[in-house]
């Protein structure tokens, strides 16, 4: 009987190592039925192949373009009638927030191994119910994009500036990031533009409905459903709406003091100037070619164009720390 139904993603960057011992474990265990895709346009026949499985968990092994679009056509696509498997994401690609929100860190074998006894032994005190950003451009004949993590603003500069500058010298993750980060805190300590450096953010303007809006330039724009923020900020009281808005202005003081308040874990015990903390069920982004990037798919808002976010209804997925 299959247990586990792992959709890999041979073209990852993380799986080029992996993936030979994640395929040598899967022929050698029956609980496993794995799928590899080499497009995510094939994501949707994976899925209508694994429904017929009838797997008790679904395993999403990917960079975060794949996770995004398996999260997209498992909601969207119809192909489990009436009940969606939970859904564990294998720490892969280059951030593995999804995967580090639901305890799921280090070794992929050890993570999956985990995860087959957990499937054996019954999931239903493992499974923790998420809700998913759909984004979309408003109309109702768009099919919206759906996702956990979207960074925007500043921060999505940020993550195109690693992206397109520090990745490819081909560092390590932690080495890139920490790179990453000294260039930013360069450029604003200094106030130096070059194209060694990120750019400047533009400005943006943030609807809430109900709750106003922001207007401004922000060196950090996060919008969530996970249970805790990029800097470790639990998100607080999901009544007042299930995305989680965080937008730092783009100044040094307002860094460094979320840098503090996140070390000594203060980030929303207090108001703090130049830290803006939301939560909404939806949210509008204006902005003159203002980029955003949900889970690893880039997005941009141009005048009279706005990113639309929505929430929607919640998704279960698998927690290996019950």
């Amino acid at each position: 009987m299959v247990r586990v139904a792992l959709l890999s993603n041979p073209k990852s960057t993380g799986n080029r190592q992996t993936l030979p011992r994640v395929r040598s474990y899967c022929a050698n265990n029956p609980d496993i039925f794995h799928y590899e895709v080499e497009h995510v346009d094939q994501i949707g026949r994976a899925l209508q192949t694994i429904a017929r499985v009838d797997p008790a968990v679904i395993v999403i092994n990917g960079g975060d373009g794949t996770v995004q679009a398996a999260l997209t056509e498992l909601y969207q696509g119809e192909h489990f009638v009436g009940r969606v498997p939970p859904i564990a994401v294998l720490p892969n690609g280059k951030t593995n927030l999804i995967a580090l929100d639901l305890g799921i860190h280090g070794d992929p074998i050890r993570a999956l191994e985990r995860i087959v006894e957990i499937a054996k032994a019954g999931v239903d005190e493992h499974v923790v119910a998420r809700e998913l950003i759909a984004l979309s451009d408003g109309r109702a004949e768009t099919r919206p994009v759906l996702g956990m993590f979207l960074g925007g603003a500043g921060l999505a500069d940020i993550i195109l500036y690693c992206r397109n500058q520090i990745y490819p010298l081909g560092l390590s993750n932690g080495l890139s990031h920490l790179l990453t980060a000294v260039a930013v805190l360069f450029s604003l300590l200094f106030g130096i533009r070059a194209r060694f450096l990120p750019p400047s953010s533009r400005p943006v303007r943030i609807s809430l409905i109900r709750d106003g809006e922001l207007v401004g330039r922000f060196s950090v724009l996060i919008v969530t459903t996970l249970e805790r923020l990029l800097f470790g900020t639990p998100t607080g009281n999901s009544s007042r709406g299930n995305m989680k808005l965080m937008a730092v202005d783009q100044s040094l003081p307002a860094l460094l003091r979320l840098f503090w308040a996140s070390v000594f874990k203060r980030v929303g015990k207090a108001h703090m100037q130049g830290i803006h903390l939301q939560q909404g069920d939806t949210i509008r982004i204006e902005g003159d070619r203002s980029s955003v990037i949900l889970d690893g798919e880039l997005f941009e808002a141009s005048e009279g164009h706005p990113i639309v976010l929505r929430s929607t209804e919640p998704v279960p997925f698998l927690r290996l720390a019950a």
